[in-house]
């Protein structure tokens, strides 16, 4: 299983037969500080990144990342979840930002597809309310990952975007 946490930032994790799988860097998951696959001219160099690099995940598909883009593109100061309503409402604007974060999220699981097959995507965080993203990503999958024919399922977390919340408080040792 590899679960997707898109909120204010971009993270991952890695379970494999109910374990969580750490590695031994500890960075078992963390997918969000590699760069954008298939960046595409205009997205080059990528913004920069907290962690000193440029063009990071993070930095395109999380909630901060599409307001961002937003921003960039249109000029106007939009939440991310104000840019989900007015994709709903079919502003043109907001449209296009949301399409271009499904493009970039799909771009990005196509990677995880193609190194670990995983079993099951599930998404957590803020931007696991977006319903369309369960009907969408199937759809936009193919275009890149190894094949093009993808049978991953992709649900949400059973407890909703807090689901890694209580995953970590799980994790704390008992004392």
């Amino acid at each position: 299983m590899f679960g997707v946490i898109l909120g204010a930032g971009c993270g991952g994790g890695v379970a494999i037969n109910g374990h969580v799988h750490a590695g031994p860097n500890e960075l078992g998951g963390e997918w969000g500080h590699n760069p954008l696959p298939w960046a595409r001219p205009e997205e080059l160099p990528g913004p920069e990144c907290y962690c000193g690099k440029r063009g990071c995940l993070e930095k395109w598909i999380s909630g901060t990342g599409v307001a961002w883009d937003h921003r960039q593109v249109t000029g106007r100061e939009l939440t991310t979840r104000e840019i989900m309503a007015a994709n709903e409402s079919g502003d043109p604007d907001a449209v296009s930002t949301v399409d271009r974060f499904e493009d970039r999220l799909a771009r990005g699981l196509a990677h995880v597809i193609n190194m670990m097959d995983p079993d099951v995507l599930v998404f957590g965080g803020g931007l696991s309310k977006v319903e369309r993203l369960y009907l969408d990503m199937p759809k936009r999958l193919p275009q890149y990952a190894f094949g093009g024919e993808i049978a991953t399922p992709i649900l949400p977390a059973k407890y909703g975007d807090s689901s890694g919340v209580r995953g970590a408080a799980w994790l704390w040792p008992n004392k």
